[in-house]
């Protein structure tokens, strides 16, 4: 994790924003399709209305990385949020 930190802020140092370096910047909402598309290799781990016209979507890999996507009823699709080191809920008790 600190090399990490220390990684990143070399880059800020020598390149500016660390926005510049994030992957959700290239794709903010596209054909739900092309998001997919950008998504393989993962699986839906968690989904969740957000009403009537928008559904909440958790996809996550093997790697622990995850993303947050929002599709809509028109086809639209956005990529809200992403990152890594995810851990699923552990099973409820019985």
């Amino acid at each position: 994790m600190t090399r990490r930190i220390i990684l990143i802020a070399a880059l800020v140092a020598v390149s500016g924003p660390v926005a510049a370096f994030n992957p959700v910047a290239e794709v903010i909402c596209a054909p739900r399709a092309e998001i997919l598309a950008r998504l393989s290799g993962a699986s839906v781990a968690g989904t969740g209305l957000r009403d009537a016209d928008a559904l909440l979507e958790v996809w996550t890999r093997p790697s622990g990385d995850w993303t947050l996507v929002q599709s809509y009823a028109n086809g639209t699709a956005c990529i809200l949020a992403m990152g890594e080191a995810w851990q699923p809920a552990p099973p409820l008790p019985a």
